[in-house]
């Protein structure tokens, strides 16, 4: 049987050398286990993707990180209507290149943020996404757009919430961080990346 710290060090892995977000990653290094187990919490595997970056990652990860901020900052300034924030592993310093840059957008009517995207003649998919304590699934987004600084496309997607959804958003983690930042925020740790 693995122990706990090796399930959270297997889905730290999965996260950052197949791009899996944190709650697909700890499913699936559980089901290593054969048995139902608890999983870690995403702070601890986010620790674990920290402590996996610095023995496997350390001299390209800050230049992966970059280019996704800069994508993320390109898509916010465009979708600043919609008062974007950035989240995910983008927004929490742990992107690589294989990270999606994820943006929320807070939205009126959803519908907006898609007719802005055909105004622009931007080609995106949409589709749906089925969140936990959400009645409805939230509606996504997803572009491929080019990054010069990693010499390929990147997925962004941009997740459609309710205006309102806003205030619970920017909620801290259990350590008191943020989640996620507006353009502002995401340009103060481009500056500094501490």
């Amino acid at each position: 049987m693995m122990a706990p710290e090796e399930l959270t060090a297997t889905a730290a892995r999965l996260v950052v050398e197949e791009g899996m977000e944190y709650g697909a990653a700890k499913r699936k290094a559980a089901r290593a286990f054969g048995s139902r187990v608890e999983l870690p919490s995403d702070e601890q595997v986010e620790d674990a993707v920290r402590e996996h970056i610095e023995l496997f990652c350390a001299d390209t990860q800050p230049a992966e990180l970059r280019a996704l901020r800069d994508v993320a900052a390109l898509w916010m300034a465009r979708m600043a209507d919609y008062r974007p924030h950035v989240s995910g592993a983008v927004w929490r310093g742990t992107a690589t290149r294989l990270s999606t840059v994820r943006l929320d957008l807070y939205c009126d009517d959803p519908k907006a943020a898609e007719i802005t995207m055909i105004n622009a003649g931007e080609d995106y998919d949409s589709g749906a996404l089925d969140l936990p304590g959400r009645r409805e699934p939230l509606h996504v987004l997803t572009v491929a757009t080019p990054s010069a600084a990693l010499g390929e496309r990147v997925t962004v997607h941009l997740l459609l919430h309710d205006r309102d959804d806003q205030r619970g958003a920017l909620k801290p983690d259990a350590r008191g961080r943020s989640w996620r930042g507006d353009l502002a925020a995401l340009q103060q740790r481009m500056a500094d990346p501490r």
